[in-house]
């Protein structure tokens, strides 16, 4: 903190933590989202999800990417690892269960603090 002219300027600082902060799964989602986000368009809409998740530090999607990839079928839309953000695609159990092994990876062999698994 300091003092200018009688007003105070407050810095802070964020130092992300260790954690996947998002495990959303989109069931059965409408095609206007996988065009809007540039995904695959050429899948059966009716039996097909979107696995969302978003982590800290953000590199950690990179592993998280990889998890998804060698553990269920699914197909790899974004990894961004700038933002920490992973957008998976395919069939909802296989999605789902890509979810739940990257968040039990992330808290059992990193250390870190997880979300559930939520699903619309």
């Amino acid at each position: 903190m300091e003092r200018i002219e009688d007003k105070m300027r407050i810095i802070q600082e964020t130092v992300p933590g260790k954690q996947v902060t998002l495990a959303h799964l989109i069931a059965n989602p409408d095609k206007i989202v996988y065009k809007k986000l540039g995904l695959n368009p050429h899948v059966d809409y009716h039996h097909s999800s979107i696995g969302i998740m978003t982590m800290t530090p953000s590199e950690t999607a990179i592993i998280a990417g990889d998890l998804a990839a060698k553990t269920a079928n699914v197909d790899l839309g974004f990894i961004d690892r700038f933002s920490g953000s992973l957008i998976i695609t395919g069939k909802i159990s296989e999605v789902e269960s890509a979810l739940k092994t990257i968040l039990a990876y992330a808290e059992t062999k990193l250390g870190f603090t997880v979300c559930p698994v939520t699903r619309t």
